[in-house]
């Protein structure tokens, strides 16, 4: 046997173990719809957050969603993060016609904070609920969809719940690539790993992080992370290292966001924490950039260069991708044919990977939403990987 084959083979093998670790992790992780969506008596209060900056296309439609939920008892604030454009004023019309909309107006960023995470934190100060749901301004939810997640953070004893969206994007190609994210994500962060108090592994989700507000505070909530572009999943990351209990569900059936409008958006969006995922590593993005290349780009590309057993080998691993990302894609109201795209989808990241990491080190920083973050503050700003302050 030549080297090309065992190449070839340990391809496949490992492919094998992470296509049965997304496969088995995925129906691991429950369903909001299988939850009732009447409400038990004597639900906690929950203050809804939201942060907004230049979203005058979106937030009217998200924010009425919100307006219209049939959860018993909730608030609803919402921060204009120094926006320039309607948001604002837009705001301030949607709440002279429900009391329950509060409206903060953020005028200047305080040294030290990235507008988002402040916006959340100056909100979740005001707040009195029981629970803090912290969502994007981009969000649009079914009635039904924080009563069924209340009930079933309730109903396992979490201090912290998770929900995923489903992705609208405009074009197919972005379709595959919203599929294709998704399973990169899954693989990364192993969000089924979440509930496990052995685990490292630990999930937060922008358009949905719901948490017990005693909780929030204990672990110090966004002024922790105040420089984390990456606030939603490192905001589940002090609670899991605090040694409280959480947990992600499915959603797609009851919440939905536009991701982005055009690949452009796309490339731009990931710029504010594609490094920041990798904790400004350049080893591990390099790592993550060949590790995807070998494993999600090469099997595709050796089909038509390798021949005999070695092309077998790699009709077989391409096979087994293809199918993996087609089965993760029935558990997010994606289509399982945008599996097709993968290949390209996977460059596509490498792509953004490398160009992000780049960027932000010639930049010397990150410019998001018209404000620039050195990338020293930034860096400054790292959350230990392992548990340090255990609850008793």
């Amino acid at each position: 046997m030549t080297i090309l084959f065992w190449i070839a083979a340990a391809t496949l093998i490992l492919t094998i173990l992470a296509a049965l670790d997304l496969i088995v992790g995925n129906r691991s992780v429950a369903a909001l719809r299988d939850l009732s969506p009447d409400p038990a008596p004597l639900l906690p209060r929950v203050s809804i957050i939201v942060a907004a900056r230049n979203e005058q296309r979106n937030i009217r439609e998200a924010l009425q969603s919100l307006l219209h939920l049939g959860y018993p008892d909730y608030e609803l604030i919402v921060v204009d993060d120094r926006s320039g454009d309607e948001t604002g004023r837009i705001l301030d019309e949607m709440a002279v016609t429900d009391s329950r909309l509060r409206v903060i107006h953020v005028e200047a960023l305080p040294p030290g904070w990235l507008g988002k995470n402040h916006a959340l934190w100056i909100a979740s100060r005001r707040a009195c609920g029981d629970l803090l749901l912290f969502t994007d301004a981009d969000i649009i939810m079914e009635p039904t969809l924080v009563t069924r997640a209340v009930t079933y953070l309730k109903l396992n004893g979490l201090d912290h719940l998770a929900a995923t969206p489903s992705i609208h994007m405009p074009t197919t190609f972005l379709g595959m690539f919203g599929t294709a994210f998704i399973v990169f994500f899954s693989l990364f962060s192993r969000p089924w790993k979440a509930r496990d108090p052995k685990s490292l592994c630990h999930i937060g989700i922008g358009a949905f992080n719901l948490v017990k507000t005693s909780v929030y505070r204990q672990v110090g909530g966004h002024e922790t992370i105040r420089l984390r572009p990456d606030d939603d999943i490192k905001l589940g990351k002090i609670i899991k290292r605090a040694g409280f209990h959480q947990d992600v569900v499915y959603a797609p059936d009851f919440m939905t966001v536009e991701w982005y409008a055009s690949l452009r958006e796309v490339i731009r969006g990931l710029e504010k924490n594609a490094f920041s995922g990798a904790d400004y590593s350049i080893p591990r993005v390099l790592g993550g950039a060949l590790l995807l290349t070998l494993g999600s780009i090469w099997p595709f590309a050796a089909i038509f260069l390798a021949r005999g057993a070695v092309q077998g080998i790699y009709l077989a691993t391409a096979a087994l991708i293809m199918l993996a990302v087609a089965d993760s894609a029935r558990f997010h109201r994606a289509r399982p044919w945008h599996a097709i795209g993968y290949p390209l989808t996977a460059t596509l990241f490498v792509f953004i990977l490398l160009r992000t990491m780049a960027l932000n080190l010639w930049q010397g920083g990150i410019y998001w939403r018209g404000t620039f973050y050195p990338l020293k503050e930034l860096k400054a700003n790292r959350i230990p990987r392992h548990s340090l302050d255990k609850r008793a």
